[in-house]
Formats: structure tokens, sequence, C-alpha cells
């Protein structure tokens, strides 16, 4: 069930409604479920005792999303064993697989939030309108203690790269 706690971004301008909890620093990292690319499950928990940079995208295809996770692919291999950099997009398996061959993306794991929209609904980044998730970026720590948070405003923007890589790289501390 999808919890009825809104806010309000824009997509290009145009405002759309965000379902679920609006997820702080210092919060408990809610669990959830998405699918591998081969369409096994993944869970929070399957990282335990890594530091988690999770970048949330609404679509793979799309020129910020993609630009997002060639960023994050970039930096992962300097982040360190202890860091584990997760895209989670409400894209199908499928197209994530074609889209990571065609782009050459292997420091990151991308993971679909299509089928439950698990993710979306526990980290606040449900596009009610769309059935996509909000662009945003969240550090996890080993504690599973939420470490940074960035929900962009404006879907169409850029997040904080260095802040949040920083946070990663600070909670590997």
């Amino acid at each position: 069930m999808i919890q009825e706690q809104t806010r309000t971004a824009t997509l290009a301008g145009n405002p759309v409604t965000l379902l679920g909890p609006e997820i702080k620093v210092g919060d408990q990292a809610p669990d959830f479920t998405v699918l591998a690319n081969d369409r096994s499950p993944v869970t929070l928990a399957d990282s335990n005792g890594k530091i988690r940079l999770i970048s949330v995208v609404p679509s793979l295809d799309t020129g910020v999303c993609d630009q997002q996770t060639r960023r994050f692919n970039e930096a992962a291999s300097e982040l360190g064993d202890n860091v584990v950099v997760l895209t989670i997009s409400a894209d199908l398996p499928f197209a994530q697989s074609r889209w990571c061959g065609a782009a050459g993306i292997s420091g990151v794991q991308t993971l679909s939030d299509h089928f439950e929209m698990s993710f979306s609904t526990a980290y606040g980044t449900y596009i009610k309108e769309l059935r996509l998730n909000s662009r945003a970026v969240f550090v996890v720590n080993a504690e599973n203690i939420v470490t940074y948070v960035e929900y962009l405003s404006e879907v169409t923007n850029h997040p904080n790269y260095e802040a949040a890589l920083e946070a990663a790289k600070a909670a590997a501390k």
C-alpha cells in the first residue's frame, strides 16, 4: 500500500505529486525489494555491512538520467570495495540490461522498481501521475542509517554529484 504522505516537485516545470515519506539524515533506511537485471529480487539487506550510494532516476533512456548513471559509474571505482552504487528506476529489467550493455556500465548495479514500486513508496520518490521515480540520491551507511539525502525539486535537474560522493566516502571511513 502506498503511503499517503505527499509532497510536490516539478517535472519540466509541471507540478507532480510525490507519494511516500520524506527520508531524512539520521533515519533508519527503509527496506525495499527491487529486481536485478536478471529479474532476481534485491533488498537493502543484500548489501548489509556496505555503504550504499543509491542514485534514483526516472528512466535510464533520458539525458539527465543517462548522465547521472554514467557519472556515478565513473566514480564507483574510486569509492573502494566497501561502497556499492545502486541506480534505481522504474525501467523494466530488460531495458536496464540493454542500456547498461550499450553504455558500458559495470560499476553501478541497475535495479528495477517497476514491479512493486517498493523503493519509491518507501523512500518518497513515487511520482503519482506517471508511476516513475523522482530523481534523488541517498547514502546509507553500513549500519543502515541514512547519512545523505538529496531530493531534486525539479526532476530534470542534476543532483549534487560531489556532495553525494563525499558523503559516501565519509561514511566509508
